[in-house]
């Protein structure tokens, strides 16, 4: 049982660390119309609320057919 879960956790942090390697490369993430970016002298604001929501969408679409099985 263990085991099993510390396979798992594994498995997640390693697609993590594969996305947060992949994802600078992909011009079109973090840029999409939607995404908040208020700029000021010395003060950024960055909210991505439409890449937040298509990520949510995918991640439940995976979630989905990964119960279903």
């Amino acid at each position: 049982m263990i085991g099993k879960a510390l396979i798992v956790i594994g498995i997640i942090i390693a697609l993590i660390g594969v996305i947060f390697t992949v994802a600078p490369k992909l011009p079109f993430l973090g840029r999409l119309p939607g995404d908040i970016i208020y700029k000021k002298a010395n003060f950024t604001v960055y909210f991505p609320l439409t890449t937040s929501i298509i990520i949510s969408v995918l991640l439940s679409v995976i979630f989905y057919f990964i119960s279903k099985r």
